[in-house]
Parts: C-alpha cells; sequence; structure tokens
C-alpha cells in the first residue's frame, strides 16, 4: 500500500494535520479540512492549542458490508511565523506585555505544581 500525501490511515480510521495560522488558534477560525470525500468546512476554537486533535464523525473509511463508516482525526499545527520584520516583532512585545497569566492557563498549571512539589 503507497502512502497519501495527506492521510494516514488506521483501520476504519483517517488521520491527518492541518496547519493553522498563528491568529486562526489564537482567535479561532473557520478552516477547510480534506476528506477522502471532499473538503468540509470546520470551525477551530478559540485558544486552539498546536496538538489538538478533533473527530469528523463519520468521515473515515466505510466498513464492509455495514452502512457505518470510521472517523477521520484532524491534529492541528499552529504555525509561527517566521522572518518578521521590526516593526513586527515590536507589536508582538507589546502585544505579549499586555498578557497576564491568566492569559496562559497551561504555563500557570504547570509553575503551580511546580511549585507545590518543590515548596518554593
Amino acid at each position: 500500500m503507497r502512502n497519501h500525501p495527506l492521510f494516514n490511515r488506521e483501520g476504519y480510521d483517517i488521520h491527518c494535520d492541518i496547519p493553522v495560522t498563528y491568529m486562526d488558534a489564537v482567535l479561532g477560525a473557520e478552516i477547510t479540512v480534506p476528506t477522502i470525500d471532499g473538503d468540509v468546512k470546520y470551525n477551530i476554537a478559540e485558544g486552539t492549542q498546536n496538538g489538538t486533535v478533533f473527530r469528523l464523525k463519520g468521515k473515515g473509511i466505510k466498513k464492509v458490508n455495514r452502512a457505518e463508516r470510521g472517523n477521520q482525526y484532524v491534529k492541528i499545527y499552529v504555525e509561527v511565523p517566521k522572518n518578521l520584520t521590526k516593526k513586527q516583532k515590536d507589536l508582538l512585545r507589546e502585544f505579549e506585555a499586555s498578557l497576564s497569566e491568566k492569559n496562559y492557563a497551561k504555563r500557570q498549571s504547570f509553575f503551580e505544581k511546580l511549585k507545590s512539589k518543590f515548596d518554593f
């Protein structure tokens, strides 16, 4: 069996990776997801994290002698911008300075766990 450039198959399920922009991940967006039956629209939530996986029910391979199908699992990859200009970097620094710990739930949780483990 040859590899497909977009899809990996596991039994009746299909897996694929979709790159999204930093802005789409932060603000949420409607993205186009390729499936074996054609493109579908999917809304990713505001604050979608890198590596998030969502399921498209019934978008996998048809099961033999049955009406049902497997699922398609889509993993989100947030593409971090490269080759920024000085102005773009300055704007990002200004944006970062406007944020607080509450904007970073996982980071805050990690450091709280670390602190409790070592009693800082």
